[in-house]
C-alpha cells in the first residue's frame, strides 16, 4: 500500500483498477482512500486505541466527503483513540437485545440442531427487554424471570431457561457487548436428579390403550412413540423419505438424531400398519400445518393422564424409553441391542473398529427381534415376559 501527500485533485486522479487497492495519505497517518474496481472511492481511518485494539473506521465517499472533511474526522478519532475512547465499543454496548440475540442466532444458534427451540426460550425469557441496550441487561432482572418460572411449578423448564440465558449473555461478553457477563452467576431453580421412575408393562399397556381416545393425529403418534421407544422428535419430526416399507424400518438421517448419527429403526407389524394407515401432509407424517413436525405433546400428555387411572403416579413421555428398556432386559435382550434399538452408545468399553462395524449390520435381525417381542406386549398378543434370543 503506498503513502502519498494527498490532493484533491491526485484522489480525483485515482483509476480502478481489477483489484480493489488503497492508498494512505502520508499528512494524516491512518487516512487512506480506498478505490474499489468498480471506481467508488471511500475514505478510512485506521487507529489503535490506547491500551486496546486496533480499530478501522469508514469515513465516507470522495467527494461527498473531500479530503480537508476527511482529515478533521481523522484527527477526532485520533485524538478519542489517545485518550483511550474506544467509539465501536460503545457503538456496541449500545446495540439493543434483540440485535445481539439476532447476531447470537446467527453466529451460534444456526449450528445447533435445538437452535430453533434455544431462540424460542431465549424469546420467552427477553422479550420484555428488547428494546433496551444489551450494556442495560441486568442480573437480577434475569435471575427474576427464572424464579417466576420455577414459582409456577415448572422448575426443570427453570433450570433450561437458566442454561439458555448464560449461553447468551456469555456470548454477549466475549463479543464485547457488555462489560461483564451478567448470567455467570445466575442459580438454577431446583437440582436436578436421575429419574428413577420405572413405568410398569400393566401401565405401558394402560397408555397405549388410553391414547385409542385422543384425536386422529395424536393417537398413531403416541402408540409410534411407545412400540418403537424412540426420542419424541424423531417420531414427531418423521418425514416421507425417511420409512422404507419393503425393509419395514425407518431410516432416520443424522441431522435428525441427536447423537448426529444416521440410526435404523426396526417397524413391528402393529408399528407398520400404524404408518402405512397416515396420510403425509407435504411429506410430514405428523403435522396440521403441511409445513412443519406438530407440537403441543404436553397438552397431549394432560389428555392422557385425565384417561389413566387416578392412582398412576406421575410420569413423562421419556419414560416410556427407560419401560422398554428395562421390560426388554427381564427378558434376556442383549444391553449392547438395547441401546442401540434407544440410539444410544454402548455402556460397555469401546468398540473395536471390527465390533463396530459389525454391530451396526449384523445387530439389526436381534433389534428386530426385539421390537417385535414389545410390540406383542405392548398390544398383549403375548402375555408374559418372556426370554428371547438376543
Amino acid at each position: 500500500m503506498s503513502r502519498v501527500r494527498l490532493t484533491e485533485r491526485s484522489v480525483a486522479a485515482l483509476k480502478p483498477k481489477e483489484k480493489r487497492y488503497d492508498v494512505s495519505d502520508s499528512l494524516r497517518v491512518g487516512l487512506r482512500v480506498r478505490v474499489a474496481p468498480s471506481g467508488l472511492k471511500t475514505w478510512v481511518f485506521e487507529k489503535r486505541i490506547r491500551g486496546g485494539p486496533l480499530r478501522s473506521h469508514t469515513l465516507g465517499r470522495f467527494p461527498v466527503i473531500s479530503l480537508s472533511e476527511a482529515r478533521e474526522k481523522a484527527l477526532g478519532l485520533e485524538k478519542e483513540a489517545m485518550e483511550g475512547f474506544d467509539r465501536k465499543a460503545e457503538a456496541e454496548k449500545r446495540k439493543s437485545v434483540l440485535e445481539v440475540l439476532d447476531d447470537y442466532e446467527q453466529k451460534h444458534l444456526v449450528q445447533l440442531r435445538t437452535g430453533k427451540e434455544r431462540r424460542r426460550q431465549l424469546d420467552n425469557a427477553l422479550k420484555k427487554h428488547f428494546r433496551k441496550p444489551i450494556s442495560s441487561l441486568e442480573r437480577r432482572e434475569l435471575q427474576a424471570f427464572i424464579d417466576g418460572v420455577a414459582d409456577s411449578g415448572a422448575k426443570v423448564l427453570a433450570n433450561r431457561y437458566k442454561a439458555a440465558i448464560s449461553a447468551f449473555t456469555g456470548f454477549a461478553w466475549r463479543r464485547g457487548y457488555t462489560e461483564q457477563n451478567v448470567g455467570a452467576g445466575l442459580s438454577n431453580a431446583t437440582r436436578e436428579r436421575p429419574r428413577d421412575r420405572v413405568l410398569s408393562l400393566k401401565e405401558v399397556r394402560a397408555i397405549y390403550e388410553a391414547s385409542e381416545f385422543l384425536s386422529p393425529l395424536w393417537t398413531p403418534l403416541i402408540r409410534l412413540l411407545i412400540l418403537t421407544a424412540q426420542r419424541r422428535s424423531d417420531i414427531t419430526g418423521l418425514r416421507e423419505g425417511e420409512v422404507d416399507f419393503e425393509k419395514r424400518r425407518i431410516d432416520l438421517p443424522s441431522v435428525r438424531t441427536k447423537n448426529g448419527k444416521p440410526h435404523i429403526v426396526h417397524l413391528s407389524d402393529p408399528a407398520l400398519d400404524i404408518v402405512s394407515g397416515i396420510e403425509p401432509k407435504n411429506g410430514l407424517y405428523f403435522s396440521t400445518t403441511g409445513k412443519t413436525p406438530v407440537s403441543g405433546l404436553s397438552k397431549v400428555k394432560k389428555q392422557l393422564d385425565g384417561l389413566l387411572p387416578d392412582d398412576m403416579e406421575p410420569w413423562t413421555l421419556h419414560d416410556l424409553r427407560t419401560a422398554f428398556a428395562t421390560t426388554m432386559a427381564e427378558t434376556g435382550a442383549s444391553e449392547g441391542v438395547v441401546d442401540r434399538i434407544l440410539n444410544h452408545a454402548a455402556s460397555g468399553s469401546a468398540a473395536s473398529a471390527v465390533a463396530r462395524v459389525y454391530n451396526q449390520s449384523q445387530q439389526l435381525k436381534p433389534r428386530a427381534a426385539v421390537l417385535d417381542h414389545w410390540a406383542a406386549l405392548v398390544t398383549q398378543e403375548s402375555a408374559d415376559v418372556v426370554r428371547i434370543a438376543s
